[in-house]
């Protein structure tokens, strides 16, 4: 039983196989959760989303094609899911709604590997200059306000801003247009992802 072979796996996952949905959840769960949880900024919410995602997939199983990859469908069934809560709970603003359009584009390319783009965005967070990065990772990675990175790091608050602005600048100049969209679905909605989808 090979259920890394994405074919194999589909297959037997369309036939009811306890076992191969028992793969999906060790190779996956925790993976989505991270990824849910970069759009939500909630725990809680991150793990009800891919909960509703695996129960999902399981109950709708006989619908999954031999074609499609299965890291791919995951975290695109992750992204609609979070989408769906998201327009229920929230108004979509102008700017948002930008986003929103953009990355449906993204998530609709069954060629890409979500993973893979987010990898590369992550490279070159790592890249940014030290202080740079430092702050930018305190804010979008770890929530930090501009207030709390102030305190913690001894500067200004212009100081901060300097920093995400020229964060966004590089990140900007560095990445593809479709790995642009990336940025938003790991940082979510920020006031500031504007100087990043450009």
């Amino acid at each position: 039983m090979d259920f890394n072979n994405n074919k194999y796996l589909s297959a037997r996952l369309k036939l009811g196989d306890e076992k191969a949905y028992d793969f999906l959840m060790d190779v996956y769960y925790k993976k989505l959760c991270s990824y849910a949880r970069s759009l939500t900024n909630d725990k809680e919410k991150a793990e009800d989303i891919v909960q509703n995602v695996m129960v999902n997939i399981w109950n709708s199983r006989k619908k999954i094609e031999y074609n499609v990859s299965i890291n791919s469908y995951l975290y695109k069934s992750v992204y609609n899911e979070f989408l769906s809560e998201f327009r229920k709970n929230a108004k979509v603003i102008y700017l948002e709604k930008k986003y929103l359009e953009a990355i449906d584009l993204v998530m609709e390319d069954n060629d890409l590997d979500i993973d893979v783009l987010m990898n590369v965005v992550n490279k070159e967070i790592d890249k940014l200059p030290s202080k740079c990065k430092e702050v930018f990772v305190l804010n979008k990675r770890q929530g930090l306000t501009h207030t709390e990175i102030s305190e913690h790091l001894n500067i200004s608050i212009k100081t901060i801003e300097g920093h995400m602005t020229r964060a966004f600048k590089i990140l900007n100049e560095k990445l593809s247009k479709k790995m642009k969209p990336i940025l938003f679905l790991l940082f979510g909605f920020k006031d500031d992802l504007n100087k990043a989808i450009r």
